[in-house]
Formats: structure tokens, C-alpha cells, sequence
């Protein structure tokens, strides 16, 4: 029978090689900083937009570790309305995909609150609004008791089941919560992403509910790296390459969890993850960088609000050409109108005309 760490003597004396991860800290903690810079130069507008795209991705990825698939279009509805983000096209979203969508940004946007167990109860209770895990009644905003077996992660078929993990038993939950709690909420004393990569451990290694633990460990995780970027907004997400590299992340958790209190390889993996997912992010927000990079060029021409519409979709890709009758149907202007407001965008170099000419006359953006 396997021992698990949190039955060993020096259980929860964490320990790992600092010099080992020095350089993938260093190069982790670069990325952080240039992709932040990167967001703040954009607008406003456009950060706002990233930033619903990143926590919309968070959410979705978040859930479907766990096997669960969320509506997109509710997810993105529910982030914008919360954030109070004109996103446009909201649509309701039901009460799960809101309670996910709460805990998630009760994480991140209040990161410098402390981490109490009744901040916890309430996103376990957010998680899952009806008390039950799928057709399962499960106890809700409390910890776990064991009434019926003792917590196990098990996998294979019934007579042939594999018990990857079973973790403390419920009558330690009180005491081990409160000494997590203690160490997360006390003054760092190590780096906040290591102590994001350790809370993350830490915290599943207790299991301290019925269901959703994994979810809500990641919601502590992502909470500790926005303490360790001192501001709320999110710009990539771990989850997202989490789902990725699902199992490498299940594989180097059960192998952490049997081993000893060296946890190098496990904060290695998390690391070169965090990296992974913050480099990821690029390309994820290339379409945003990109139209922030559009609007720089044009910020001395004047525009009224059609051309800015316009622009704006066509920076976006906007699908076919661009016509004057396309225009007018856009602005809901005449025709005359957007004839006008093209023929000024061709003369100040923002629009030029297509090849073809005469009834097909057609327009495509100048600058990118």
C-alpha cells in the first residue's frame, strides 16, 4: 500500500532544489513581465477585450479538466456582465456557468483579500448550486465527512478500479485547513509564483471537499499570480494549458503525492507551464496586439464614428470586399454618405482601391 505524503512524519515540511528552478523562475517571471507591458499599451477598449477572452478561456479550460463542458457563449456573457464590459450579444447564462464564473472572479479580482474557509464555502457552494455532482447529492459549502467511503481519486472499471491517491481522512480537515490557510494568508516568504505552484499541491494533496477540488485549487493558484503580478486583469491563462497537458499534469501529481516532501519535480513541471501557457497567450492575443497596433497608426487621422465602425471590422476580418453598398448597409447610411466617408479614408491613405474596378469597385484596408 502506498504512503501518500500527507502521512509522513515531516507532512507538510515541502521542500525542493531552489538552484534547480532559479533559471526557470527567472525566465518565467521575464515572460510574466513582458506580456503585462505588452497589455498595458493597448486601449482601453482593447484590454477590456482581452481580458474577457482570457477569462472566458480560464473558465471553459478550468471546467473541461474535470470532463465538463460549459457553453462559450454563456461563459463570455456572464465574465462581461460581471465586469460590467459592454461585450456585445450577451445572452443569459444558467446558474451553473454563473456560479463557476463567480469563483473564479472572486479569485482573481479580489486576489489581496485573505483566503478564509468561508471564502472557500462559497465558491464550493458557487460551484454547485443545486447540491448535487452530477446525479450524486454531495455535501456542499462544508468540508467533506466520509459518511460513505474515504476520498479516493480511482480510475478503471468496477472489480478492476486503480486508486491513483486517498487523501487525509475528514476528522484532519479542520486542522489541516487551518494550517494552509494560515501559511497562504501569512507574508510571502518565498516567491509568489513558487507559492502559487505550492498552494496548488498543497491544497489537492488535502481534498478537502466532496467535488471540485481541482477547480478550485486552480482558482488558488491563479489568484496567488495575480498577487505575484500586483493587479487583477488576466491575460493568459493556466488552465487553458493545463487542459493541454492534462496528462502530464495528472501523471506528476500522483507521483508527488507518493513520493517524499520534495516537491522539485512537480514546481519544476508547474514552472515550465506557466511558461508554456503565458507564451501561448501571445498568439491568443495576436488578433488584439494587432488591432491595438492598427489604431496607433491611424491616431492623428480624424474619422467620424461610420469610418471608425468600419475600421473596425475590418480589422477584425471583415468577410468579402468591401463596397460602397456594404458601407451604407454597415452605417445604415446612404449611399452618397458612404461614398463620402470612403473616398476621405482612400485620400488619407487608411483605405485603397481594389483591382477591380467599375460596378465591383471595391476597398481594403491600408494599414495592419
Amino acid at each position: 500500500m502506498p504512503i501518500y505524503i500527507h502521512e509522513l512524519p515531516d507532512w507538510p515540511a515541502f521542500r525542493w532544489d531552489a538552484a534547480r528552478l532559479a533559471a526557470s523562475l527567472a525566465a518565467t517571471r521575464h515572460l510574466q513581465g513582458r506580456l503585462i507591458g505588452q497589455m498595458e499599451a493597448l486601449g482601453f477598449k482593447l484590454k477590456e477585450e482581452a481580458v474577457v477572452l482570457t477569462l472566458t478561456e480560464d473558465v471553459l479550460k478550468s471546467s473541461e479538466i474535470e470532463g465538463e463542458k460549459l457553453d462559450a457563449g454563456q461563459v463570455r456573457s456572464s465574465v462581461a456582465r460581471r465586469l460590467g464590459i459592454d461585450a456585445g450579444g450577451l445572452q443569459p447564462a444558467d446558474r451553473h456557468v454563473e456560479g463557476v464564473v463567480e469563483m473564479m472572479l472572486d479569485a482573481t479580482q479580489h486576489y489581496d483579500q485573505p483566503l478564509t474557509r468561508e471564502r472557500l464555502f462559497g465558491w464550493h457552494a458557487a460551484l454547485f448550486p443545486t447540491g448535487r455532482s452530477g446525479m450524486h447529492r454531495i455535501t456542499v459549502g462544508a468540508w467533506r465527512d466520509d459518511h460513505a467511503s474515504p476520498m479516493q481519486v480511482v480510475s478503471g472499471p468496477i472489480g478492476r478500479e486503480r486508486v491513483h491517491f486517498e487523501a487525509p481522512s475528514a476528522d484532519r480537515l479542520e486542522e489541516e485547513m487551518r494550517r494552509f490557510l494560515e501559511w497562504f494568508n501569512a507574508d510571502a516568504t518565498i516567491d509568489l509564483v513558487l507559492k502559487a505552484a505550492l498552494a496548488h499541491l498543497w491544497f489537492v494533496t488535502i481534498h478537502p471537499f466532496d467535488d471540485g477540488n481541482g477547480r478550485i485549487a486552480r482558482a488558488i493558484a491563479d489568484m496567488t499570480l495575480a498577487r505575484s503580478e500586483g493587479h487583477a486583469q488576466r491575460f493568459y491563462s493556466m488552465s487553458a494549458q493545463i487542459r493541454e497537458e492534462r496528462g502530464d499534469y495528472y501523471r506528476l501529481l500522483e507521483q508527488t503525492q507518493q513520493t517524499t516532501m520534495d516537491v522539485t519535480s512537480w514546481m519544476a513541471w508547474f514552472l515550465e507551464c506557466l511558461a508554456r501557457a503565458i507564451a501561448g497567450a501571445q498568439t491568443a492575443l495576436a488578433g488584439t496586439i494587432a488591432k491595438a497596433r492598427a489604431w496607433e497608426k491611424l491616431r492623428d487621422v480624424a474619422l467620424n464614428d461610420r469610418q471608425r465602425l468600419v475600421i473596425n471590422k475590418l480589422i477584425d476580418g471583415f468577410e468579402g470586399k468591401l463596397t460602397t453598398s456594404k458601407w451604407a448597409a454597415l452605417t445604415k447610411s446612404s449611399t452618397d454618405t458612404a461614398l463620402r466617408d470612403i473616398q476621405q479614408l482612400v485620400a488619407r491613405g487608411v483605405l485603397t482601391r481594389d483591382s477591380a474596378g467599375g460596378r465591383s469597385t471595391s476597398y481594403s484596408l491600408a494599414v495592419s
